[in-house]
């Protein structure tokens, strides 16, 4: 094609938690998925990692906002500003000329018209010249390397930060699929719930995200549990500061009953799985992706419950961007894309 090297494609995992942009093999952009904007100018002031820092400690002028709720665009505006300032991240060192923008954006397999629309306008406000779009599941099964072309079945669990996508896909298709928005934030605010009603302690969603990481568990009964982390914060009565070591034990114990509505949804899928199909399953195994996987037993958890074998992908955090980069260099030859 004519003026190629004008043509910039962006492989973009627009997530609830995490952005990550692929060009070409190269991710250029993880940052998490906020932007900071100035409430007088309405301008955006900083994007990401530097806008992550600032929240929970704001002032009235400055507002941090997260653009996505639950996989979807719940503030176009932010979600069109932020998108342009990663965009602008990568172009920084070419100020001669803008290329045109060629992206293929993920979004939730349970999305509707108007959210898709939605993702799709901020794309092309943000400096999109052609938006392809990709479901989720699909994008993190090419990022896991399975054949989703061929004809046998596979199925993908992503737990994501708003959402967890679980569809069987066959034959470059979705032959079934759920979208349930029990994920990553609602295991979060699950541990901010917990730490108020059990030790009346007082933490942000940034200290609930640090106690996830460090301690948060799937099982009880875990081996190698990791050492208990310690929480400070405010006691909800006295004001006076408090001091808290949280168990793996604990954490597994507040996360359960989100976790069971996961194994819920599995089965309900599994219960509509063509008997071909499953038998597929059945033998290769089901594979979990997104940043919900890192979740310590989980697998183990799945497998006790559902019988049958679960896997955790390599680097399940950028199974569905990874994906998504396969799809933008394949674009003719696949017919689950749209546009």
């Amino acid at each position: 094609m004519a003026f190629s090297f004008l043509t910039q494609e962006l492989a973009i995992d627009l997530g609830t938690a995490n952005t990550v942009i692929f060009v070409g093999e190269k991710i250029v952009v993880d940052e998490p998925s906020i932007v900071a904007i100035d409430q007088k100018s309405g301008k955006p002031i900083a994007y990401g990692h530097a806008a992550k820092l600032m929240q929970g400690k704001t002032h009235d002028n400055i507002k941090t906002i997260r653009p996505l709720k639950d996989g979807v665009i719940a503030d176009f505006n932010a979600a069109e500003q932020m998108i342009r300032g990663f965009v602008k991240m990568i172009n920084k060192k070419r100020s001669l000329f803008q290329p045109n923008l060629k992206m293929v954006v993920c979004i939730p397999s349970g999305s509707t018209e108007v959210e898709i629309r939605a993702v799709r306008d901020s794309s092309e406000h943000a400096g999109g010249k052609d938006v392809y779009i990709i479901y989720e599941p699909m994008a993190a099964a090419l990022g896991i390397g399975l054949d989703v072309l061929a004809p046998s079945g596979h199925m993908v669990v992503d737990i994501g930060g708003g959402t967890t996508e679980i569809a069987v896909i066959s034959l470059g298709g979705i032959v079934c699929k759920e979208s349930i928005r029990v994920a990553g934030d609602v295991f979060t605010s699950d541990i901010q719930q917990h730490m108020r009603q059990q030790h009346n302690i007082k933490i942000g969603e940034v200290m609930a995200e640090q106690i996830k990481i460090n301690v948060g568990s799937a099982m009880i009964d875990l081996e190698n549990a990791p050492e208990p982390y310690i929480v400070r914060g405010p006691n909800l009565m006295t004001a006076h500061p408090v001091e808290v070591a949280v168990t793996s034990q604990e954490i597994a114990h507040c996360l359960d009953k989100s976790l069971a509505k996961i194994e819920n949804a599995i089965l309900t899928v599994l219960e509509q799985t063509p008997p071909e199909l499953y038998s597929d399953i059945v033998q290769e195994g089901i594979f979990l992706t997104g940043g919900g996987a890192l979740l310590r037993g989980l697998d183990l958890r799945l497998r006790d419950k559902i019988n049958i074998p679960f896997n955790v992908a390599e680097d399940p955090l950028k199974a569905v961007a990874r994906g998504t980069s396969i799809a933008i260099k394949n674009i003719g030859k696949l017919p689950f894309l749209m546009r």
